[in-house]
């Protein structure tokens, strides 16, 4: 079995990657057509232009990035998927743009604020003298996460070798005292902030110790070593000592605005390391909506505007008086959208869910399941609407179907796994787990440990903890280890929507109306977009403690999916979450009227929300 499951995925790729096919669409600027955008397949020599319309077709599989560049505006790159056949970006200017401005005090984020956003925003760094922002700060700054780490390397000299331009190391691990060095000795080499004395370097450029040049030889004759900034210990030398697995994630500060805190002795420039001991997982969660002087003002629309918004065909199907009539507008408007499956799982909706007529609901998509085969996202989304239902088999059913097309998708794993949990199927639940753990130990699935991992194994763990006794023999559950989420309890929610493409903003507002926005979007996050892409996720949670009573309000704003279609976003609810009285609800939006602020839900009880 073993030998089998390694052979589907290792054939899944190359079957994949042989799918060439026409990319076409139209890049705008958010209004109007750009012509002259340049449209290239990464790594290779494929490439064209868009005409005056905006237009453009480009050969691309699988797998392959698209970048789209043009002069003034943010490049972007996107990643083809299976079900890519259309791409209509947006493009922005390259402008730095100002967050939330308040007249009256300042915006800036505070230290403290900076703390709480540190475990989830890759984007900051602690240093000797505060966090440091990459998207505030002064200069550019550039990243190393622990994902992008080589768990073989040495030492942090052959880490920093060839990883960011400009950076020149000199020496090795052995020839620093990497592999034979005397810790203790090595410790020797830390000084205190009070201690550092800008006139002299003793040491400091040791080349038997291992060197970092991260600036241009202003001087061939006074070179100077950039410093290392560990956990806020100042060393002058590299630390080769230092086990580079326990890295959570490095900067290198290289022009004066960043680096004029350290005074002299970072006139060569500063490499921080954060490691794992240094930044411990917060303890207490965070109301990140209550941070800022941010009241919600803006307009959003009820879920009877949104209605009132929806297409023809379904405004005349719940003004429907009779199932007869409302089967006669259904067979007037099903030849109009035979090609569109999107009208179908619509109409199944409407008779399963407002006429509570399964059999006629199950006979439109039986009539049409054609429409679904062989399409992730359909199959997702009526995945969807089946467990938002309570209908866990036909859910699994289409989880099995997608796990089949998207092998290499660590979502679909985790997906099928809470479909076979609905099932109280837990030992196959279990095995789902298991078998994706497998297949990245193994080096056959991409691994993250910032942003899809921490989910799986909330998941995997709460299923041992609330369904060990039909997983494990009674005399077997005490070798059992089960974490207890002791970090966490009260309300979780999971957001996970059908299309990778899909661009929106979740919105929570507290009952004092103040709110936290988390923003999935190209513009502004287009390198995370592909990340989830390369590690094939699609979804986040969301974690909420008992703390401020009263009604909470989760918003929407949807900016597309660069496609004409809807994107389907699901929310499942977890109440008492990690403890024997956990239950939960799904709920699924169709996301289609665009650039405007919508209402999903609302949450009444002693709430705060805060991000993992």
């Amino acid at each position: 079995m073993k030998k089998i499951l390694v052979l589907i995925v290792l054939l899944a790729g190359p079957v994949l990657m042989a799918q060439q096919r026409t990319i076409s669409g139209r890049v705008t600027d958010g209004r109007a057509a750009l012509e002259n955008v340049a449209v290239s397949v990464e790594g290779s020599d494929t490439n064209g232009f868009t005409d005056e319309k905006g237009r453009y077709a480009i050969e691309a599989a699988p797998g392959d990035i698209l970048r789209f560049s043009y002069q003034g505006m943010k490049t972007q790159r996107i990643m083809v998927e299976d079900v890519t056949r259309i791409l209509n970006p947006s493009m922005t200017f390259d402008v730095a743009e100002l967050e939330e401005v308040v007249v009256v005090g300042s915006n800036r984020k505070t230290q403290k604020e900076l703390s709480y956003e540190y475990p989830a925003n890759q984007r900051l760094i602690r240093t000797a003298y505060g966090i440091l922002n990459a998207d505030t700060a002064p200069g550019k700054i550039q990243f190393m996460g622990e994902d992008e780490i080589n768990a073989v390397t040495l030492c942090i000299l052959d880490l920093l070798r060839n990883q960011f331009p400009g950076v020149r190391v000199q020496g090795d691990c052995i020839g620093a005292g990497g592999l034979r060095a005397d810790v203790q000795g090595q410790v020797t080499n830390i000084l205190s902030n009070t201690e550092s004395d800008a006139g002299s370097f003793q040491g400091f450029d040791n080349p038997e110790g291992g060197r970092v040049f991260i600036r241009g030889a202003s001087s061939i004759y006074n070179q100077r070593s950039a410093i290392f900034d560990v956990d806020g210990q100042i060393f002058y030398t590299a630390p080769v000592w230092l086990d580079v697995k326990q890295i959570k994630r490095m900067a290198i500060l290289n022009n004066f605005a960043t680096t004029t805190m350290y005074g002299n002795v970072g006139a060569g420039g500063v490499i921080v390391v954060n490691t794992m001991a240094g930044s411990p997982k917060r303890q207490q969660l965070a109301d990140l909506a209550r941070l800022r002087n941010n009241y919600l003002s803006e307009k959003v629309l009820t879920p009877q505007q949104v209605a009132a918004n929806q297409p023809t065909y379904l405004r005349e199907l719940y003004a429907s008086g009779s199932d007869a009539e409302a089967r006669e507008v259904y067979q007037s408007y099903a030849s109009r959208y035979a090609s569109s499956p999107h009208f179908f799982l619509d109409a199944y909706r409407y008779f399963y869910e407002n006429r509570n007529d399964a059999a006629f609901a199950d006979a439109i998509l039986e009539e049409n399941q054609r429409r679904f085969q062989g399409n992730a996202v359909l199959l997702k989304a009526l995945a969807y609407t089946y467990q938002s239902q309570g209908r866990y088999a036909k859910a699994n059913e289409a989880y099995r179907e997608v796990l089949t097309l998207r092998p290499k998708y660590g979502q679909s794993y985790l997906d099928l796994a809470g479909s076979y949990r609905d099932l109280n199927e837990f030992d196959k639940a279990a095995g789902i787990y298991q078998r994706y753990t497998y297949l990245v130990e193994e080096g056959f699935l991409p691994q993250d440990s910032t942003d899809f991992q921490p989910i799986l194994e909330r998941e995997y763990n709460n299923l041992l903890y609330l369904n060990r006794a039909s997983l494990v023999s009674a005399e077997n559950r005490a070798d059992l280890f089960v974490e207890d989420e002791v970090d966490f309890k009260g309300t979780r929610l999971v957001f996970e929507w059908n299309d990778g493409e899909a661009e929106f903003d979740i919105q929570f507002v507290n009952p004092e109306r103040q709110y936290f926005n988390w923003e999935h979007s190209q513009a502004r996050y287009g390198d995370e977009i592909l990340r989830e892409k390369e590690l094939g996720y699609n979804t986040r949670e969301f974690l909420i403690d008992e703390s401020l009573p009263g009604t909470w309000q989760v918003n929407a704003t949807y900016m597309g999916n660069k496609s004409l279609t809807p994107t389907y976003l699901k929310v499942t609810i977890y109440d008492n979450y990690g403890t024997r009285a956990q239950r939960k609800q799904v709920k699924v939006f169709k996301l289609k009227v665009k650039n405007v602020p919508q209402q999903l839900f609302t949450l009444t009880k002693a709430v705060s929300v805060a991000m993992n």
